[in-house]
């Protein structure tokens, strides 16, 4: 079993904390089925990438990164995990505070400082984080560039999403109660979904045509039972014969909204 990253330095007043759905993603991801589709798709020497006009470093892009442990994940055991340690990864996050607690996250787990002592982390087995921008979506990403997209998105159904409060920085007006308002804010945005849950996850299903990789971008998405997840992947199937749907995670109670359940999403040329 691959180690789990610490995430002890997250502020989880501000920064969403590691619950069932991330470490999910971790078991799905790491899992025999999907390590062998991954390094299927990724795994692959450098002559082979070249002929297919493939970048020898697949970009891994984490939206809505959080604590970063799914993204600092994947990063560590790169070659575990994908068959390559040439992969590159960059987080994404509405919330400057993940953007920084991402980056402390990924860091330790890439030196090997995250399991209380080194783990004999490398650069043989481990992957090369860039950064993590704090940003909307896949709004500051290239077209065509990433190559695995990993999303946990805001998906409880809630009346609306809310708006994110601009940080108030050096401004002291309201003391702790805006601190306290600004704190409630950043966490909301990381589970309240709107209508179905779905309205945040809505607006990247449509930007996925454009970001992915034409000839092997994947991603994989986390929904809960009222999300509607069969809907939801006939809905991709819509999108015509190069793009496949598959469930390839799941967990929780059985008869309520807490279920959950991993997409993965591919698109072939």
């Amino acid at each position: 079993m691959l180690p789990t990253p610490s995430t002890s330095h997250v502020d989880v007043n501000r920064v969403y904390e590691p619950a069932e759905d991330s470490f999910l993603l971790l078991d799905t991801l790491s899992s025999v089925a999907e390590s062998s589709f991954l390094k299927d798709r990724f795994g692959v020497d450098l002559e082979s990438a070249k002929d297919a006009g493939q970048s020898v470093s697949p970009l891994v892009v984490e939206v809505g990164v959080g604590s970063g442990v799914v993204l600092a994940f994947l990063t560590r055991h790169a070659n575990a995990i994908l068959g390559t340690s040439s992969l590159m990864s960059l987080g994404v996050d509405i919330n400057q505070y993940a953007c920084k607690a991402s980056g402390q996250t990924v860091d330790l787990a890439c030196r090997g400082l995250s399991y209380g002592s080194r783990d004999g982390s490398d650069s043989l087995t481990t992957g090369l984080f860039l950064t993590s921008i704090n940003g909307d979506l896949t709004s500051a990403i290239r077209p065509g560039a990433v190559d695995l997209l990993i999303f946990n998105p805001p998906y409880v159904p809630t009346p609306a999403v809310p708006q994110a409060i601009q940080p108030a920085g050096d401004i002291v007006e309201g003391g702790k109660r805006r601190e306290a308002d600004e704190d409630a804010n950043l966490v909301s945005l990381s589970y309240a979904g709107g209508t179905d849950g779905m309205e945040v996850t809505d607006r990247l299903l449509e930007q996925l045509p454009l970001v992915l990789n034409i000839g092997r971008g994947v991603a994989y998405i986390l929904l809960c039972a009222q999300n509607r997840p069969q809907e939801v992947a006939q809905r991709i199937r819509q999108w015509g014969s190069l793009w496949t749907v598959d469930v390839v995670g799941q967990s929780g109670k059985q008869g309520g909204w807490e279920k959950l359940q991993i997409l993965r999403i591919c698109r072939s040329s």
